[in-house]
């Protein structure tokens, strides 16, 4: 059985935790910063570092949803984390790596 067989024809009877998802997913630079903290946790000054030309402002905002929906968590020593969902996330991340480097 696949996917496909599951998943309703109409989108607007798909599980709305998925179009909960994908809302997320879809926010500019959540996948990245997911991807960043994948390997390990960072603070927010060399995540920033790394995120390139993404405003502290912005990145700070991605954050805290992040934290919010439980897929990353702050440490008491200001750094990031991914909590178990978001390594599932993160895991979820490298076919897209290897179909982005055929």
């Amino acid at each position: 059985m696949s996917v496909r067989d599951v998943v309703p024809q109409r989108r607007e009877e798909s599980e709305p935790e998925v179009l909960a998802a994908m809302e997320l997913l879809g926010q500019r630079w959540v996948l990245r910063i997911v991807w960043e903290l994948e390997p390990g946790s960072l603070g927010f000054l060399e995540l920033r570092r790394r995120m390139g030309n993404c405003s502290s402002s912005v990145l700070a905002t991605r954050l805290a949803n992040l934290v919010e929906k439980g897929i990353a968590r702050k440490l008491p020593d200001k750094q990031y984390e991914l909590t178990e969902r978001g390594e599932a996330l993160g895991r979820a991340l490298w076919p897209v790596w290897d179909w982005a480097r055929e």
